[in-house]
């Protein structure tokens, strides 16, 4: 579960997050920060993803149904408040990366709205 998809540029992103059940065991569990930039034109739209940030939240194979905290704050250098203009948008999200014993990944992206207030 996450606190807040709509944040404060200054205030830290937290919540929790719960490893409910998996048949595969664990080998860790990572949540990135991705900066995403789409630009357009006549032509159509260019988007392009940037990671920023990336965290270890677990190692291992965690435990399950026990909450793992997240605390993550914005870095002043990449990040700023998401603009959204008709040729141009500067959006970030959340990316929540499972990497299994046997390399294998799954992760899955959240929208986040970053705001100077």
């Amino acid at each position: 579960m996450m606190k807040y998809l709509c944040c404060i540029i200054t205030k830290p992103f937290s919540g929790e997050l719960v490893v409910e059940e998996s048949e595969l065991p664990i080998k860790s569990i990572e949540i990135q920060l991705l900066r995403v930039e789409t630009c357009g034109c006549a032509e159509g739209f260019s988007r392009d993803s940037t990671e920023i940030q990336n965290i270890q939240l677990g190692d291992g194979n965690v435990a399950r149904k026990i909450a793992i905290p997240i605390w993550m704050l914005f870095p002043r250098t990449f990040t700023c408040p998401t603009l959204l203009t008709v040729n141009f948008k500067i959006e970030f999200e959340i990316s929540i990366v499972l990497v299994f014993e046997d390399d294998r990944m799954v992760s899955e992206n959240f929208p986040l709205r970053l705001t100077r207030y």
